[in-house]
């Protein structure tokens, strides 16, 4: 019978992708300040996705101070997208502005400021891909605008479903049969906060 690699996840957290200068300085500073990201590996996941599905129109429920937005928009300057993300946080939006000029981002990215389920009831685009990063308490809330701004076979991705605030939504998504097809994933992601947590994947109908 074939082994499993030892120690394997000291053995999978040496592959950490590669990050420019900026993603750095944005590690370093949520680490000082204890503010949650997605890390190199969720972003690089998102990255990849949004290159694959060529979704030219993202939105982000979760700025924080843009590190995650930066990964979506590197993937828009490759495909001619453009990322529209939402933040409650004022003191958040500045630094998200900032930091989407130091990674010269700024031309795919468009930032809002407001309560994310307010603003996206005031939506009519229709969006390729949906990226969740709020807070876990008002995920349940944001379902069924998610899916009335998704295109068809669109993407919805939602980070921390490993909280217990994240139950409601786990359970209504996973059972809407008619409206979402979803996978749940619980994987270590290093350098996510935290490193060990879930993952939601779920494709519009």
């Amino acid at each position: 019978m074939a082994k499993m690699i030892e120690n394997i996840e000291d053995y999978f957290k040496g592959f950490i992708p590669l990050r420019n200068s900026v993603f750095l300085e944005l590690e370093r500073e949520a680490k000082k300040e204890e503010i949650p990201i997605i890390g190199p590996f969720v972003g690089e996941l998102l990255n990849i996705l949004a290159t694959i599905m060529n979704a030219k129109n993202i939105l982000e429920l979760g700025t924080a101070i843009g590190y995650s937005t930066l990964y979506l928009a590197s993937a828009c300057a490759n495909i001619g997208g453009k990322v529209t993300t939402i933040e409650v946080n004022p003191a958040h939006v500045k630094r998200a502005i900032i930091n989407s000029h130091k990674a010269a981002m700024q031309d795919y990215v468009k930032i809002i400021k407001g309560d994310a389920l307010t603003v996206m009831k005031s939506m009519d685009e229709v969006f390729d891909l949906v990226f969740v990063d709020i807070d876990k308490e008002y995920y349940l809330d944001i379902i069924d605008e998610s899916h009335r701004l998704l295109k068809k076979y669109g993407l919805l991705v939602v980070d921390n479903v490993g909280f217990k605030d994240a139950i409601e939504f786990n359970k209504k998504i996973s059972t809407s049969y008619n409206k979402w097809k979803t996978i749940q994933l619980f994987s270590l992601l290093p350098l996510h906060s935290p490193e060990k947590d879930g993952l939601c994947f779920a494709m519009r109908i």
